[in-house]
């Protein structure tokens, strides 16, 4: 009796146990992102048209706003220093705070949010190549921009508060009414091949009316194309406020929901069993993944792969539930496409890769080389 009692013991102490281990994991590897994130925002603010600039000159533009608050009340030159070194200092300051800094922060909350929205499409469809743009949201934001560009004449280029907002606006309204056209098209959610196909049909239709409003709207064909490359060359701080107000809202509504991307996991049939109103649910799903894509386009333009790479970098490296998939996936995809877009300005520099077509190549190589370990 007690022997045959004790491999029962043993084993259920072993299930009882890799709870724990999966979530120590899960805090490693999120404290690991955070640690890169923090390095790569770090070395980012060095990373200038010129190269890569020494740290301690990047300390000293940084502290340069404070230390001319501090000479300016202690009646000394502004930072200690002479007119025309204090002029050129002010300037370098300028380029860090204004131009560095919102672009480092930026880029990674764009790819927070396409991490995100891609955890979420690969859950909500159980089909592992899901990306954001998968329901038509790329091109219906595509298309928003283009119209306010044509008919508001907002510049991608603009810093205002009510610019960025516009252009979010439109990106946002066109994502949410792709996706819309696109539930539409297939019924509801109930049947995922349906709205799969329908994605595509409808991101295939907008993509078309991209094209013609851009072709009546000669002006605009440079900015569509810095758009369609995809860019964080034109994020300010206004846009990192956008964007991270979107962010944290879209995050706690994804982790509340995760139960049902579980549920879903284990098949139709089981979710429902759980008592989850999966309608509903998955409506507001739907919604977390158009706000997040379309509020990440408008700020950034269509960079691809990183919503669909992050969620499966993430499972190579710990198997967690949803909840904390889409913590670590959102992660995950800021350190990318931070990484990408420090590359795209110091590879070439003083000429910079358009960070969309650095993803695309990056992301196509991984996507390939993880096919092939498969195949073999």
């Amino acid at each position: 009796m007690n022997l045959s009692a004790r491999p029962a013991t043993q084993a259920s102490a072993t299930r009882a146990r890799r709870p724990d281990t999966g979530l120590r994991r899960a805090a490693w590897l999120g404290a690991g992102l955070l640690l890169a994130a923090a390095g790569l925002a770090v070395f980012s603010l060095t990373v200038g048209s010129t190269g890569v600039e020494p740290m301690a000159q990047v300390w000293v533009h940084l502290g340069a706003p404070l230390g001319g608050l501090l000479g300016t009340h202690s009646g000394l030159p502004a930072g200690g220093m002479d007119l025309s070194a204090g002029a050129d200092a002010t300037m370098a300051a300028q380029i860090v705070w204004d131009i560095r800094a919102p672009r480092t922060l930026g880029a990674f909350l764009a790819g927070a949010l396409l991490g995100l929205a891609g955890a979420v499409a690969q859950g909500l469809f159980r089909n592992p190549l899901a990306d954001p743009f998968l329901l038509g949201s790329a091109s219906g934001a595509t298309l928003g921009v283009a119209a306010a560009l044509s008919l508001l004449g907002i510049s991608p280029m603009a810093t205002g508060w009510v610019a960025r907002a516009g252009l979010t606006g439109a990106a946002f309204v066109g994502a949410v009414l792709s996706v819309l056209l696109t539930l539409l098209l297939a019924r509801g959610v109930q049947h995922t091949l349906r709205l799969l196909l329908a994605g595509v049909v409808v991101g295939v239709v907008l993509g078309a009316l991209s094209s013609l409003v851009t072709l009546l709207s000669p002006d605009i064909l440079q900015a569509m194309q810095g758009f369609m490359l995809g860019s964080t060359a034109f994020v300010g701080w206004a846009a990192v406020a956008v964007m991270a107000a979107v962010w944290l809202p879209c995050l706690a509504v994804g982790l509340a929901f995760s139960r049902v991307l579980d549920g879903l996991s284990l098949g139709e049939s089981t979710a429902a069993s759980l008592g989850l109103p999966l309608g509903a649910l998955r409506v507001a799903l739907v919604g977390v993944l158009a706000l997040a894509t379309g509020t990440a386009v408008a700020q950034t333009g269509l960079i691809a792969f990183v919503g669909l790479a992050a969620p499966h970098l993430v499972r190579s490296a710990v198997k967690t539930t949803h909840a904390r998939l889409l913590a670590l996936s959102s992660l995950m995809g800021g350190v990318l496409l931070l990484l990408a877009d420090t590359l795209a300005r110091g590879v070439m520099a003083p000429q910079e890769l358009p960070v969309g077509v650095l993803t695309a190549v990056l992301g196509g190589g991984y996507l390939l080389w993880l096919m092939h370990r498969r195949v073999g």
